[in-house]
């Protein structure tokens, strides 16, 4: 049972893990401005995520895969502007990190450096621990991501729960154990069985963090335009909806039109 919120001036990597010893759970949702960044963070959200989604939500492409390095750069140090509180942990993006761990040290440190982000997110196990180790090395904190990985969506074919089977579900605890040992801060375990999710929360002192991995992890993070309903075609199960942003937007949009051409706006109080 989660207890008493407690407050927190700033939020780090180490609030983090208190908060999962102490049974408090963590929000986390994603900004990629300065503007939407600055209400999340002063709505108390505990970790804003500079997620590779920006790939789908801002620029309208099919998959996390097209952002560049510094296009992520540009998102997160727009973000940082805007924040306070909320700790803010930037996605590496897909190229910048898989093949060299040196490569990857280097994608991180600028990352730090040219954004003033305070941590990054890589996606994968075994395959990228040595690139994990070169930039927990240099003293910059990582979050792991686990389950589905969208930036092997190519690799998968399917956008479908991972981990299902025995054999894979092994494989992801082994690979969330190593990422621990390795140093990681805390995992995102994205679309699995929430029992399996629960397992590796449990067997864990990281904080995990779930999105689609059931209520048995130790926080939760959504895509904020999702949950805002900004987004309608987007419909999975682990998605709420806290506001339709859509219609409400889509119907102040239409009244401001409807006023400009029938001449109300700007009436004349409206006008110097």
């Amino acid at each position: 049972m989660s207890l008493a919120k407690k407050e927190y001036k700033r939020i780090t990597t180490k609030t983090l893990v208190d908060m999962k010893k102490r049974g408090e759970k963590i929000s986390m949702l994603t900004a990629y401005d300065f503007t939407m960044a600055k209400i999340v963070d002063g709505a108390g959200i505990d970790v804003i995520l500079v997620g590779d989604s920006a790939s789908n939500v801002m620029a309208g492409h099919e998959t996390t895969l097209p952002i560049t390095l510094d296009q992520m750069i540009y998102h997160a140090a727009s973000v940082i502007r805007g924040v306070e509180r909320s700790l803010v942990v930037v996605d590496i993006p897909f190229g910048s990190y898989q093949s060299d761990p040196k490569e990857a040290l280097r994608s991180a440190i600028r990352i730090m450096k040219e954004s003033g982000g305070h941590a990054v997110k890589v996606e994968g196990g075994r395959e990228i621990k040595e690139s994990v180790k070169r930039i927990l090395n240099a003293g910059i904190p990582v979050m792991g991501h686990l389950g589905l990985t969208p930036q092997s969506i190519y690799k998968f074919g399917t956008y479908t729960v991972r981990a299902k089977h025995k054999e894979e579900a092994e494989i992801l605890k082994e690979d969330a154990l190593l990422l621990q040992k390795a140093g990681c801060f805390a995992i995102v375990l994205e679309k699995v069985p929430a029992q399996l999710a629960e397992e590796v929360a449990k067997s864990l002192t990281i904080p995990i963090i779930g999105i689609g991995a059931g209520g048995g992890v130790d926080g939760q993070v959504l895509v904020t335009h999702d949950m805002l309903g900004m987004t309608h075609e987007f419909n999975p199960r682990f998605l709420r909806r806290y506001l339709d942003m859509f219609t409400e937007m889509t119907t102040a949009f239409k009244s401001y039109s409807d006023d400009v051409k029938k001449g109300d706006f700007p009436n004349d109080d409206e006008q110097y």
